[in-house]
């Protein structure tokens, strides 16, 4: 049943001549009203134990079992099994690299983002390792394995892959798709802010045009970017409800508040990323213990997005007073750029700001 589902979901939605939202192409695989997905799910647990599925795998690869089956059914429907299981599979693998291709924009904003960390501000070191990961090559590796040894193997003229679909990607490409992949990270994390507030986004193409056109191109750019991340942040969750999230959230972590020159406790910087990159949500949902988390705290991923967001303002803040505007410093704020707009559609991505805040204000104009 688990199977069956997924070959079906697979091909439903790698059906070039389908241009339905993908939700509802889902939608017709479970004509019931989902009583058949609700099955589907509940057996997930019986029909996937790890020890089952090797075990499965283990004698379906071994040529006892093939010549077993190919004598019960006869060779000519042995062979017409084959060939079934094959098409299943390619549909299958078709749809899992679409998928990771689509995570592509996700691995470039990643490693974008965690330029601006360094491993000693990230405690327990085990998360620290996190920052070593090479996600791009990672999903090249992964893209090429599935092009050599999965699609090379399947009938894949069966789908409805495309060129594109068949072609494989190689380290020697790496540049390429960093540049194409980059420029979609631009877009999402420009949408994602629009959505959030709309009358920031003109502070994104503001400092990019700042960049392109103006003498003093450095130090406008650097004001627009801090007023991004001080605007976003400060009107989707003002002061006075950081304070409150953290007091009830992680009441027992460093650097959260401050007492300012009034006497008066507020937020720090880092208070106030984790609120946003949390969504003003409760830390301790879903958070699950493993190698890289301790479940102390805030999870090793908001942990970091929170800093990439306070290490780039402190970055800004220092290009903000430049007077040369010179290439090194040029370069250095186009790559705090690519670095904040990845830290920002991972952060609205996980935070969910744009779709978690009821009846949000309308902000003035900048």
């Amino acid at each position: 049943m688990i199977t069956e589902t997924v070959v079906v979901i697979a091909k439903v939605l790698t059906d070039p001549n389908d241009q339905r939202p993908w939700q509802e192409k889902i939608e017709d695989c479970f004509p019931d009203g989902g009583e058949a997905l609700s099955q589907t799910l509940l057996s997930l647990g019986d029909d996937f134990e790890a020890e089952k599925t090797k075990a499965w795998l283990e004698q379906f690869n071994g040529q006892t079992y093939q010549k077993f089956a190919e004598k019960l059914l006869g060779a000519a429907q042995y062979r017409l099994l084959i060939e079934a299981f094959k098409e299943d599979a390619a549909a299958l693998v078709l749809a899992l690299r679409r998928a990771a291709r689509a995570l592509m924009p996700f691995a470039i904003a990643w490693r974008d983002a965690t330029t601006l960390v360094s491993q000693n501000q990230i405690k327990p070191a085990s998360r620290a390792q996190l920052l070593t990961f090479n996600t791009v090559d990672l999903m090249v590796s992964l893209d090429k394995f599935m092009g050599e040894k999965l699609f090379a193997s399947l009938p894949m003229s069966l789908t409805g892959a495309t060129e594109a679909d068949l072609a494989s990607w190689s380290k020697d490409q790496v540049d390429d798709l960093v540049a194409d992949f980059r420029a979609l990270v631009t877009e999402a994390s420009t949408r994602r802010v629009e959505r959030a507030n709309s009358a920031l986004v003109r502070k994104i193409r503001g400092a990019r045009d700042a960049l392109r056109y103006s003498e003093d191109g450095v130090s406008q750019a650097a004001n627009s970017l801090i007023e991004l991340l001080d605007r976003i942040m400060r009107e989707a969750f003002p002061p006075s409800v950081v304070l409150a999230w953290a007091d009830e959230n992680l009441p027992d972590e460093p650097e959260m508040t401050h007492i300012n020159k009034q006497g008066v406790r507020q937020p720090t910087k880092r208070a106030e990323a984790l609120c946003f990159v949390y969504g003003g949500g409760s830390v301790d949902a879903l958070r699950i213990e493993n190698q890289y988390d301790d479940g102390v705290g805030p999870s090793v991923f908001h942990d970091i997005l929170a800093r990439v967001l306070v290490s780039a303002r402190n970055k800004l803040q220092k290009l903000k007073h430049t007077d040369g505007g010179t290439p090194e410093e040029r370069e250095q704020l186009s790559s705090l750029l690519a670095a904040l707009e990845g830290g920002l559609m991972l952060g609205l991505s996980i935070g969910g700001i744009s779709a978690d805040i009821p009846n949000a204000p309308e902000l003035p104009a900048a």
